[in-house]
């Protein structure tokens, strides 16, 4: 069983009515140049990314003796830091309450973003963002039984709108702005309740379980479970019991959206010019042990023996951190590492230098400052510095082998089941459509670039899943054949006067809006050597349904490389759907007609089996 403990960044504030700008949640505090001291201090979360740097300091808050730290010449202080708000006030003085030095901040990409303002009113303290740790695995949004899809997201329960609960400040801020793009809403069409903390009796999971007038919560893999009663996340829902609330189930999660939630260290910037050897030791340093600490993760979840170094580097984090969030080894512990996904070297360079990554470096940065500006944490903007660094002296530094990343298909085509009627589909995660005209057969991107757009950030955001590219056709000529045929044989009479006809098989009055029943007849022979035929109608508008996915799924193609964006291909699964789901199952006029003819983009979980496994995510 995965079980994830996100770092607690809880923030320093009574009860929270209103979003704040961080610069008020920080405070009057001086801006100073870093501190001298013997010791470096590096705050860390209590999270998995963050346990390869007890690795790499030997199991130890200061850099032990022959540790990956020491034989690279650091001294380092590892503290904790999930006082998000704290940890930045540390960071503008140069130094900790325990008077050592502290240039260094530790967060994700959106938290960086929502302190901007104050980490850059002034050159020497913006952020110079090092290296990345994770992608977070372990982020939940969790709903009540009225919102099943991203696309209930934002629609209004009644007249009220809806509520969801998160934590002030915390990472929860920027995975919500992303599926606030994604759903295609806006920030004022939800209504959002603000937590102090993360987790616990002032976090959002309690509020859900209390407030029925909440109706979702961003939350972490323990408050997950404990609301859903859902430990594998495979579509549990709650039953009231035991602590868990009635139809409580996640809608989506960082285990597919694996690519919203990114863990960064950054030093201030004035620092880092004059540090630059042991910012490059650092680095070094963390993706040393990252390496070692993800082949000792492998060799336990393979074999289930754990190895006495996997278990020390555990049982240390478990001291860190805290039994309350690492109850037990070999199940919390380690669940706690199996949700951090680690991105290594390639990732590395995956994040900062690959300028078609649309989860990149770059495009993160803008975006969460989007963010920032948008939803009023900061009144000025003001970005991050990104690392230029030498990754082949890196790796030779740390003594580890130089490993670009490499485009791979992730997704097994075999494992994904794309039959629209096979009736194991997954249910979306969330779905939109372009519509066509009759006959159509090219799609071009200055027609449809803002869709190809979309579509292709949600396969860049949600590695662990499938983009089905449905082609839709409209079943009018389908039904006007079943009618002939079922006339020319007998077998259907019609009644009524024109404009208003009614139909009848065998007595029984055939509703023609009953797509399911209509196809089920057709299937069953009933209307076979009929001239027209309407098995090979539907056929037809099977066929052309499927072409059309194929068509768009090329499009799609073609336009993520006029962009210079990559995309994986095998993420994309053109699906012909014909007549089987009609938006309007018995069109009127053409007007409704054109409505059936569209391609939908439906964004579909994937097991684990369906995705190829690797050590490092990028």
């Amino acid at each position: 069983m995965k079980k994830l403990f996100v770092a607690m960044f809880m923030l320093v504030a009574s009860t929270v009515s209103a979003q704040q700008k961080f610069v008020d949640l920080v405070g009057p505090v001086p801006t100073e140049p870093v501190k001298d001291s013997e010791y470096i201090d590096v705050p860390v979360l209590t999270w998995g990314g963050d346990v390869p740097e007890f690795l790499a300091n030997g199991n130890s808050l200061k850099t032990a003796k022959g540790s990956i730290n020491d034989k690279l010449g650091l001294k380092i202080s590892l503290v904790k830091g999930d006082d998000f708000v704290q940890q930045t006030r540390n960071y503008m003085a140069g130094k900790a309450p325990n008077g050592m030095a502290n240039p260094f901040l530790r967060g994700t990409m959106g938290m960086l973003g929502q302190a901007s303002e104050v980490t850059g009113s002034s050159p020497g303290t913006k952020p110079h963002v090092l290296v990345q740790l994770t992608y977070s695995a372990g982020d939940h949004l969790v709903c009540r039984a009225d919102i099943t899809t991203l696309n209930d997201f934002g629609r209004k329960n009644g007249n009220k709108k809806h509520r969801y609960a998160l934590q002030q400040g915390g990472p929860h801020v920027h995975l919500l702005y992303q599926i606030l793009a994604a759903a295609q809403t806006k920030k004022d069409d939800i209504e959002l309740v603000w937590c102090t903390d993360l987790s616990g009796p002032n976090g959002p999971a309690e509020k859900f379980r209390t407030d029925p007038t909440i109706d979702g919560c961003f939350v972490i893999t323990p408050d997950m479970i404990g609301l859903t009663g859902d430990a594998e996340n495979k579509g549990v829902k709650g039953t009231g019991a035991e602590g868990t609330v009635k139809d409580a189930h996640v809608v989506v999660s960082t285990q597919t959206m694996n690519r919203a939630v990114s863990d960064v260290w950054a030093v201030r910037s004035d620092w880092y010019e004059s540090h630059k050897d042991f910012c490059n030791k650092f680095v070094a340093g963390y993706l040393k042990a990252v390496e070692e600490t993800v082949a000792l993760r492998k060799q336990f979840t393979e074999t289930n023996k754990m190895s006495p170094a996997y278990r020390d580097l555990l049982t240390f984090s478990q001291k860190v951190f805290g039994k309350e969030a690492i109850p037990t080894i070999e199940v919390d512990g380690h669940g706690l590492m199996l949700d951090a996904l680690f991105v290594g070297l390639p990732g590395q360079i995956s994040f900062f230098e690959d300028k078609g990554n649309l989860t990149g470096y770059e495009r993160q940065a803008k975006q969460v400052l989007d963010m920032a500006t948008e939803w009023g944490y900061v009144s000025t903007r003001s970005g991050f510095v990104a690392p230029k660094l030498n990754y082949e002296a890196i790796a030779k530094l740390a003594g580890i082998a130089y490993a670009a990343p490499q485009k791979v298909n992730r997704i097994v085509a075999e494992g994904v089941d794309a039959f629209p009627d096979s009736g194991n589909e997954e249910p979306p995660i969330y779905s939109f459509s372009i519509n066509f005209e009759p006959n159509q057969e090219e799609f071009s991107s200055d027609q449809y670039g803002s869709e190809f757009n979309h579509g292709i950030q949600a396969a860049a955001t949600n590695r662990n899943a499938v983009l089905q590219v449905r082609g839709h056709s409209d079943p009018t000529k389908t039904l006007t054949d079943l009618i002939k045929a079922g006339k020319s044989k007998n077998i259907i009479e019609q009644r009524g006067q024109s404009g208003a006809y009614k139909y009848f098989l065998g007595g029984d009055e055939l509703n023609l809006s009953q797509t399911d029943k209509v196809i089920s007849l057709i299937k069953n022979g009933a209307f076979d050597n009929t001239q027209p035929n309407p098995r090979e109608t539907m056929n037809v508008a099977l066929q052309l349904s499927f072409n059309r996915a194929q068509a768009v799924t090329k499009a799609l193609a073609d336009f993520a490389a006029q962009q210079k964006v990559n995309l994986d291909i095998s993420q994309i699964k053109p699906v012909g759907v014909g007549i089987m789901e009609p938006l309007n199952p018995k069109p009127r006029n053409i007007e409704e007609a054109k409505k059936n003819m569209r391609v939908e983009f439906r964004l579909i979980r994937v097991s684990a089996e369906s995705v190829k496994a690797e050590d490092f995510e990028y």
